[in-house]
């Protein structure tokens, strides 16, 4: 059962599970407001949702689903799939033995991506920089990782990126990948025991211009090169995170050079077992 962050008609936000077209607040445990902690500290996501239940319940087309964060920070990897560092080497001749270097090395490449007030959730606007010539979404199954580092459930990431930035200096990452409404999460949070193999999940983008497909693709969680588990490893190694934290664990689909995306553009992204992430997407400004 899905667990989501939702506002209902009236402008009250909670958390809810989700079930049959309802949803069904929950409720802290210890008489305060609940958040999303409480939830990953629990062994069981789904059991620490049932004991949560409340008796009311909201018709969900009457609520709007928010990104399913509360106070944890979303953390990424990078060059995951073959396609990444195919497309990474593209964007700079310099920095093309980096990127070649750390698909096959031990140790992944592990960025800081967002803050909760940079995410964006279903159907929110995501933005693109002004200053950028050459932006792209990058869909990826998003890992939801406990305080105690296990992966608790699995959500659809979109990992803003503006490539010709990071493509003149591999240092200028971070502001290639790092501003406002720079990350898409959602719809919802789907316990890691309602997902019996992840690695077996396809990953579609399809990207809207004007009422007409611009672009679509796809991969299978199965085509990347790493291990979920390792990559949260990797990411939990000499650090901490007493709220819990979020994984995007690369891209396989990445649109030719000759993409970028434009003001008004709709992004879809769709992962098997979780669901759909829609964002338009808006230009950021100075």
């Amino acid at each position: 059962m899905p667990v989501a962050r939702v506002r209902s008609a009236s402008g009250e936000v909670f958390w809810a599970a989700i079930a049959q077209e309802r949803a069904v607040p929950l409720r802290s445990l210890d008489g305060g407001e609940l958040s999303l902690v409480e939830l990953l500290r629990e062994d069981s996501l789904v059991k620490a949702v049932d004991r949560r239940k409340t008796e009311a319940s909201f018709d969900l087309a009457e609520c709007t689903l928010l990104a399913p964060i509360d106070r944890q920070e979303v953390w990424a990897a990078g060059v995951t799939y073959k396609r990444s560092k195919t497309a990474r080497m593209e964007e700079s001749d310099a920095a093309a033995s980096c990127y070649d270097k750390v698909y096959e090395a031990p140790r992944p490449e592990i960025f800081f991506k967002a803050t909760p007030h940079r995410v964006s959730g279903p159907l929110a606007p995501l933005r693109i920089r002004s200053d950028a010539t050459w932006n792209v979404p990058e869909p990826e199954l998003a890992l939801v990782i406990s305080p105690d580092f296990r992966i608790v459930g699995y959500t659809i990431g979109n990992d803003m990126s503006s490539r010709d930035i990071e493509g003149e200096n591999p240092l200028y990452l971070p502001q290639a990948k790092v501003y406002d409404q720079c990350c898409g999460l959602g719809p919802w949070i789907v316990p890691a025991e309602e997902i019996a193999d992840p690695k077996s999940l396809g990953i579609r983008l399809t990207i809207e211009r004007l009422g007409q497909t611009a672009f679509s693709g796809e991969t299978s969680v199965a085509q990347m090169a790493r291990e979920l588990p390792d990559l949260a490893a990797w990411l939990c190694r000499e650090n901490s995170f007493p709220d819990g934290t979020f994984l995007l664990t690369g891209t396989g689909v990445v649109p030719d050079s000759s993409f970028t995306l434009q003001t008004g553009d709709v992004v879809r992204i769709e992962i098997d077992g979780i669901g759909e992430l829609s964002n338009r997407v808006v230009q950021a400004t100075v």
